[in-house]
C-alpha cells in the first residue's frame, strides 16, 4: 500500500474508538443520560449535552444503506486500489459507518439492504473499518 495513504489522526476523544479497532472492536458511545447513540467520539451528547458518555462495542452487524464503486482515484495514494467499494452501512446498534469493502466481498453480491459484518484490515499500523463479508441468508 502506498505510504502516502492518508489515514486518520487519533485524538483526546477519538483515542478509545481507534484503540478498539485495534483489538477488533467497533466501539460506539450511547448517552448514560438520555440514550442516543453516536459514533463520531465526543465529549457531549448530541441530543442532551451530557458529558455521561461510556462505550459500547458493536456486534459490526447492519444493513447497506448504499455503497458506489470507485473507478478514478480522489488522490494518487488509492490508485493502486481502483476499482474499490465502499459502503455506508446502518449497524444495526443505531449508528453508521462507512467503510471500503475488502477484495472477498464480490461488488455483483454487494446491494442495497444486503446484511453485512464490519471487519478491520491494519494500513500503516493502524486498524480501520472494512466491508468484511456479507451474512448468510440476509439481503
Amino acid at each position: 500500500m502506498n505510504l502516502n495513504y492518508p489515514l486518520p489522526r487519533a485524538n483526546a476523544q477519538t483515542n478509545a474508538y481507534w484503540d478498539g479497532c485495534a483489538q477488533g472492536e467497533l466501539r460506539y458511545q450511547r448517552c448514560g443520560q438520555c440514550g442516543q447513540v453516536q459514533c463520531i467520539p465526543r465529549s457531549l451528547c448530541d441530543r442532551c449535552q451530557s458529558s455521561d458518555l461510556p462505550w459500547s462495542a458493536s456486534r459490526r452487524e447492519g444493513t447497506v444503506l448504499t455503497f458506489t464503486t470507485v473507478y478514478r482515484a480522489p488522490l494518487p495514494a488509492f490508485k493502486e486500489m481502483l476499482p474499490y467499494v465502499i459502503a455506508i452501512v446502518d449497524l444495526d446498534e443505531g449508528f453508521r459507518v462507512m467503510a471500503n469493502a475488502l477484495s472477498c466481498v464480490p461488488p455483483d453480491a454487494l446491494a442495497i439492504g444486503a446484511r453485512v459484518r464490519i471487519g478491520f484490515k491494519e494500513v500503516h499500523g493502524m486498524a480501520l473499518p472494512v466491508l468484511e463479508s456479507i451474512l448468510e441468508g440476509a439481503k
